[in-house]
């Protein structure tokens, strides 16, 4: 994963001219010490947190962090970004590339896994670094970092004309800067067989502010269709202000869905899971995906058995109505589409 700033080397501005979004990542708590202080944590989870942060850093934006309860070490929004000495431990089965999306003989951040959709890994940024990441050891210096380093990619999408819609991932492809995103897609518009862009983010979640006015102007002026795919794993991630951005997207024409990972101690029952999606609904966001986790190095502390997952959607089914219960699914290397679990 990339330092975060730097997905803002591309911008002129100075701090003091930065967009209210932009000074937030600036402002995004990065030593766990300072985070269990803010928080009124036992001063004795900060060392083993400095010490899982050598190898995955903490990055923890000041809007989320204002979600989480002072004093509650077991917080499950807590739990998704404060590193852990569990992270340390070695698991047999658990890899830096549980999807093999490393093996992919594709140009430098394109990777076509299924018919008809591709996707491009745009940066290595996030505006938090998930302790559950699958991506946590994707090789991101390699990527692209210039519209003119992109073409090989964009080529690749011009020569496919069975290629439909494109996904804009990362790290979090709104990390990039408004007029670095617009000159993408206004390339990515131009290509006639085109028809849905897909963005998959954290930010409007993370850091509100980043539904901004230039952002939406870029989304506004596509003509492709705009579908974004959210991820929230608890209801607590969604206060006002997250609502707020949602409904901004919803008026720029934005078809809304969510993803989850089931995560142990963070949303592994059915009233933590029917909580966040009737959260959901009330936002105008479809509850899409609930994943199994992948089993990527440093995250086998996260895992809840496949049967306990099959549980839990049965328990949902029994209290939500069908649109409100999300998809299970697992993703496995060489497989065609998602794997339905349930």
């Amino acid at each position: 994963m990339l330092i975060a700033d730097t997905a803002l080397q591309n911008s002129p501005a100075t701090s003091n001219s930065l967009p209210a979004w932009q000074l937030q990542i600036k402002q995004a708590i990065r030593d766990p010490a300072e985070l269990c202080q803010l928080l009124q944590l036992p001063a004795s989870m900060a060392e083993p947190a400095q010490a899982a942060a050598g190898s995955f850093p903490l990055f923890a934006p000041r809007p989320f962090v204002d979600r989480i309860r002072p004093g509650d070490p077991h917080d499950p929004l807590l739990l998704q970004l404060l590193p852990d000495s569990q992270e340390q431990l070695p698991q047999p089965g658990y890899s830096a590339d549980p999807l093999a999306e490393q093996q992919l003989d594709q140009p430098p951040g394109f990777l076509q896994k299924y018919n008809r959709r591709a996707l491009l890994v745009t940066t290595g940024a996030c505006a938090i670094h998930c302790r559950y990441c699958f991506r946590r050891e994707f090789p991101y210096q390699q990527l692209p970092h210039s519209l003119q380093q992109w073409q090989p990619a964009l080529d690749s999408l011009r020569l496919d004309q069975s290629i439909e819609e494109v996904i804009l991932s990362g790290g979090d492809p709104l990390m990039l800067v408004d007029d670095k995103l617009a000159q993408l897609v206004e390339q990515l518009s131009a290509i006639p067989h085109l028809q849905r862009l897909r963005i998959h983010t954290r930010l409007p979640i993370m850091v509100p502010e980043r539904v901004c006015a230039a952002m939406l102007r870029w989304l506004a002026s596509s003509r492709l269709q705009l579908i974004m795919v959210i991820h929230a794993n608890h209801a607590a991630e969604l206060d006002h202000n997250v609502a707020a951005s949602l409904a901004r997207l919803s008026h720029v024409g934005m078809m809304l869905l969510n993803q989850s990972v089931l995560l142990k101690n963070v949303n592994d029952t059915a009233d933590q899971l029917a909580a966040l999606s009737r959260r959901l609904i009330e936002l105008n966001v479809l509850p899409y995906y609930l994943h199994q986790l992948d089993p990527v190095i440093g995250t086998a502390h996260f895992h809840v058995p496949i049967e306990r997952g099959r549980q839990l959607i049965g328990e949902l089914r029994q209290h939500l109505p069908g649109y409100a219960v999300p998809r299970y699914v697992q993703e496995l290397p060489g497989e065609p589409s998602k794997t339905p679990l349930a």
